[in-house]
């Protein structure tokens, strides 16, 4: 059986934060932890060793395979900041298109810091994604 990796924790968020070592991207992470609580009205949760969840939607693909996952969530790595929104919603698209400096992977959107993209914009893409997954998923 297929064991996920990223289940919800009971790791400290802040500590994780503190162990970020680079200045720069910890005082990010802390922004971010603002920024993403405030749009989401979720407590931060570890997902993970890395990932800094908000909130949690239970999804079941048509293969069978299914779990849980965070509706929204960030992880400032090493390289760049990751970004975890839903994918599928043709709107996520549109907001990137005035968010600043990014890139995007398969279904991550990557930064180097904060100071680079348009926070009003995060706020848009964090609520589009919440919104988006709990019209899409059954929350548990």
């Amino acid at each position: 059986m297929y064991e996920l990796k990223t289940k919800e924790t009971d790791s400290s968020v802040i500590e994780f934060i503190e162990n970020v070592e680079s200045p720069k991207k910890r005082e990010d992470a802390y922004k971010l932890l603002d920024i993403f609580t405030e749009a989401t009205g979720y407590e931060a949760k570890m997902w993970g060793p890395s990932i800094i969840g908000f909130g949690a939607y239970h999804y079941k693909y048509q293969s069978g395979h299914e779990g849980d996952a965070p509706l929204v969530g960030f992880s400032p790595r090493k390289a760049k900041i990751s970004f975890y929104f839903a994918t599928g919603d043709t709107k996520r698209e549109e907001l990137l298109k005035d968010f600043g400096k990014h890139t995007t992977g398969k279904a991550c959107v990557y930064i180097n810091k904060v100071a680079d993209i348009d926070v009003d914009v995060l706020k848009s893409l964090i609520n589009q994604s919440v919104r988006f997954l709990k019209e899409t998923y059954t929350n548990h």
